[in-house]
């Protein structure tokens, strides 16, 4: 009986510490959240990539939380607004800041 509650209790520790090292931060993500940014990141690069207008090579595109930050060179304004929108318009995407610079 004893070794059954010493055991218990290192499992029940363990599981704490396990779910404790997944969480996230205001500065870090847990695990689930980087999964879930790195899909919306490739549904943006996607997104971009079957825009004609765009050239999706030149805009790097990162999310940290739901927040896509796009970044690199446009051609003009118009390509700017472009990809703002598409990124906006991915699901899972919170908001959507713009860091990209005119060539």
């Amino acid at each position: 009986m004893n070794l059954f509650i010493r055991a218990t209790s290192v499992l029940a520790a363990a599981t704490i510490v396990f779910a404790l090292g997944c969480a996230s931060t205001s500065k870090s993500e847990g695990t689930g959240e980087y999964v879930d940014d790195t899909v919306i990141t490739t549904k943006v690069k996607a997104a971009m990539l079957n825009e004609p207008n765009l050239k999706s090579t030149e805009i790097n595109v990162e999310t940290f939380k739901g927040v896509v930050q796009l970044s690199g060179f446009v051609s003009s304004q118009d390509n700017a607004n472009l990809a703002m929108v598409t990124a906006r318009s991915v699901k899972g995407v919170t908001s959507v800041k713009n860091d990209m610079r005119l060539k």
